[in-house]
């Protein structure tokens, strides 16, 4: 992968990567990185849609440096295009490196989300406001 020198995107979601989120050589779990950014999708998808969403897909991820404990987790995101009922987003995985400005890109993908009514069927995504 090679990795922009700054974020694409709008920062949706900061968080520290904690010693229970490390493995036994303190790298941080590719799983928790992965989930940190379907937090941050549907966070920006449900705003888009202004409603509830839900995970549909997540295309392929590859990660390019660890995580380690301490170190900030920060995620970009941007709506890459809406369709009747689906929003697909770019999102980026960012390092801040601990008690440092330095920041590298751990990892990216391609999420879609779908809105939901409130019996839990697809439901059209709202025009922009």
């Amino acid at each position: 992968m090679n990795a922009p020198e700054t974020p694409t995107g709008d920062l949706t979601l900061r968080t520290q990567a904690m010693p229970g989120d490390a493995n036994a050589a303190g790298d941080i779990f590719g799983g928790w990185v992965m989930a940190q950014m379907d937090l941050a999708s549907g966070i920006r998808a449900a705003e888009r849609a202004h409603g509830r969403v839900v995970t549909a897909g997540v295309k392929e991820m590859a990660f390019a440096k660890p995580m380690k404990v301490g170190d900030t987790l920060c995620i970009y995101t941007h709506i890459e295009g809406v369709g009747r009922t689906s929003i697909r987003l770019k999102v980026e995985a960012w390092a801040q490196r601990y008690l440092s400005p330095t920041m590298e890109m751990v990892t990216h993908a391609d999420f879609v989300m779908v809105a939901l009514d409130a019996n839990g069927k697809p439901t059209p995504v709202p025009p922009e406001d």
